[in-house]
């Protein structure tokens, strides 16, 4: 027990201790240099018979042994002092001050041989000796005020405590996305895998711009489904960065599926390397309810700022009016007509002739009633207002190009059909955003729509730039399609771009039904909400409490973030961060990870130097591009004439037309 009593007493030793050392350290300089304190009238009878009883012990018996013997009391007296602590004080000053100290006080004797005044000599000797011993004397003392056990100042960002183990097991699976790795755990670098075995509970893939989102995570998806025999949509913002690896990895891979799957591509830049698709195929949709459902994501996708207004008068009128006529040419000669070119061209023609068309169909009567009256009563404000925003924003996709490619029929959408299995990439423009990925909107709600049934093949969605399109209900498209072996992977730079084109309450449910998350460098909210998903771990504390006799240490262990948002805010490119999902199967205990992602950058270049392109599917002019645009326009004139004919022709339809005035 340390008590006030039993310091005192061990100071005390310490002190007679130190006295000792310097009474024999005194009696030598008194034998060896008698001469002089004998001519410095410094000797007694006394003394001397004193001096003769302590030489008889042999304490001077050479030169050494008493200087030695007070050497050795001087560190005895060292070992227990205690001083004021200083966290500035280090062993290099205080060895310093010891050996300097020791070199003079052993080799002080070579004074003695100085051809001076024996007095002289004396004092020479004795002032180096006391220099050395006084030396010896402050760095034992300078030793006794370090702190020894000082915070470790080399790890300042806390690095090495916020490690934790992560899973070095390969599981893999005939479904999982395997990433080979490398992470830090306690200074060392060990190897780990990333294992997404449950692809079906959907992957997010973060990152800003330059974090490796496509290259290290979103291209190993792709190689690594076709290689397993899945069956795949692509959605390539940056066209054709991904559909290249998926047309590539499909021809290397093809042989390997039970029914070799065929590849399809749609792109508006470059019509020879385009396939021709109706997203409005009438066979694809059963009722009314399809119909409404494309008319909504068509305009959402014009008008993204709607997606926060839904339920609005001026947001449903529109929808309900471009319902109505997709369903009419759904219904017309059996959805001849029935594409999204022909719904753009009967938009656009007169109110008379329109609405004479629409109240023919009795299944949309309902939907284009408060239209008609609102027309046949001259509301002419509230009509325009319901039905102009719907026109103008349709008008926007009249063009060539856009109605080549919507009004062939070179391929469906049930991309995972037993029968006839489709790998299927979609290509936009960054400079035609907002025209392309309204276009594209409705061709991935259409195929998710017919892809998200019972009793098909496993499916792969990979969407590169998630925002950029809108999908309707995709959280619902998460919840349900697991059970229907359809992958879901959605590349999000920021959620706060998820929440400013899909709404707050969508945007929040999407990040929290998902179950694999793979983060690159991400900021701000994104990386706390991150972190907490990631959860804490037990890391080490240490605190100093310095007084003027001793330090106290004391060490802890408390939950802290495992990974912090300042970390993840300050990720390199192909560093990750994430948590991973498992099944009933395949039991993950360390699911979160934090860890640089191994690419072989070698081969992946030679890979993709040896890369085909895709292939030109058919030679193509303007001449019959312009050709299918005049035909389309053509096409709903004669519905109408031919209609119009009809009714008028036939006195029980007759009043169906509409005339004004």
């Amino acid at each position: 027990m340390q008590t006030g009593e039993n310091e005192q007493a061990l100071r005390k030793i310490l002190d007679m201790t130190r006295l000792i050392s310097i009474i024999i350290l005194g009696l030598h300089f008194y034998y060896f240099c008698y001469t002089a304190f004998r001519e410095w009238q410094l000797v007694s009878e006394f003394s001397d018979r004193l001096l003769g009883n302590i030489r008889n012990t042999g304490l001077f018996a050479d030169f050494y042994r008493s200087k030695l013997i007070a050497l050795g009391f001087l560190v005895i007296s060292l070992l227990g002092a205690k001083g004021r602590k200083n966290e500035k004080l280090n062993y290099k000053t205080a060895f310093a001050y010891i050996i300097t100290g020791l070199l003079i006080y052993c080799f002080s004797y070579l004074t003695l041989l100085v051809k001076i005044k024996t007095t002289g000599t004396a004092v020479l000797y004795m002032g180096i000796t006391g220099i050395g011993f006084l030396l010896m004397l402050s760095g034992g003392t300078l030793l006794s005020r370090i702190i020894k056990n000082k915070l470790n100042n080399k790890d300042i960002f806390n690095k090495e405590n916020e490690t934790f183990p992560q899973e070095e097991r390969l599981l893999e699976n005939e479904y999982s996305i395997n990433l080979p790795a490398r992470y830090m755990l306690k200074n060392k670098v060990r190897k780990s895998w990333i294992n997404i075995i449950n692809p079906f509970r959907a992957v997010m893939v973060l990152g800003t711009p330059g974090s490796g989102k496509s290259y290290f995570v979103i291209r190993h998806v792709i190689t690594q489904h076709i290689r397993k025999g899945f069956t795949m949509f692509v959605y390539d913002f940056k066209f054709d960065d991904l559909s290249k690896i998926a047309y590539n990895t499909w021809l290397k891979n093809r042989q390997h599926y039970k029914k070799p799957p065929a590849f399809y591509v749609i792109n508006f830049d470059d019509l020879t390397r385009s396939h021709r698709c109706n997203p409005l195929e009438p066979s694809a949709m059963t009722d009314i309810t399809d119909a409404a459902e494309s008319a909504r994501t068509i305009l959402m996708g014009l008008n993204r700022e709607w997606i926060k207004r839904q339920g609005d008068f001026f947001v449903e009128s529109p929808i309900n009016f471009l319902s109505a006529v997709i369903w009419y040419l759904c219904k017309y000669k059996d959805g001849e007509f029935c594409t999204l070119p022909h719904v753009i061209e009967l938009m656009q023609v007169d109110y008379d002739s329109l609405f004479t068309l629409l109240r023919t169909e009795k299944e949309i009567e309902v939907l284009i009633n408060p239209f008609v009256n609102a027309y046949l009563n001259d509301v002419m404000e509230q009509l325009e207002g319901q039905i102009a925003a719907a026109k103008v924003a349709m008008a926007r996709l009249s063009s060539p190009q856009l109605y080549y490619v919507l009004s062939g029929n070179d391929f469906n959408l049930d991309i995972n059909n037993p029968d006839d299995p489709k790998i299927v990439c979609m290509g936009n423009n960054p400079q035609k955003i907002q025209i392309y990925g309204a276009v594209l909107s409705l061709y991935v709600t259409r195929l998710v729509k017919q892809v998200n049934k019972k009793g098909k093949l496993k499916s792969s969605l990979i969407f590169d730039e998630f925002p950029t399109i809108y999908l309707n209900n995709m959280d619902s498209l998460i919840a349900t399609a697991r059970s229907n072996k359809v992958s879901t992977c959605l590349g999000i730079q920021d959620f706060s771009q998820l929440r400013k084109d899909y709404g707050r309450e969508q945007a929040d449910v999407i990040m929290n039904i998902t179950g694999n998350i793979v983060a690159g460098q991400v900021t701000g909210d994104t990386a706390k909400q991150l972190s907490e998903r990631f959860g804490k771990i037990m890391q080490d504390r240490e605190s100093y409490s310095i007084n003027s006799g001793d330090t106290s240490i004391s060490r802890s262990k408390q939950l802290e973030s495992a990974i912090p948002p300042s970390k993840i805010s300050a990720l390199s490119s192909g560093e990750f961060v994430g948590m991973v999902a498992d099944d009933p199967d395949n039991k993950i205990d360390l699911k979160a990870f934090h860890c640089e992602i191994i690419n072989d950058h070698e081969a992946l270049k030679k890979e993709q130097d040896g890369y085909r392109e895709i292939e030109v599917i058919r030679k193509l002019d303007s001449g019959m591009v312009q050709r299918n645009y005049l035909q389309i326009k053509q096409d709903v004139q004669d519905i109408i004439q031919s209609e119009m004919e009809r009714l008028l022709n036939d006195p029980g339809l007759s009043h169906l037309v509409v005339r004004k005035g």
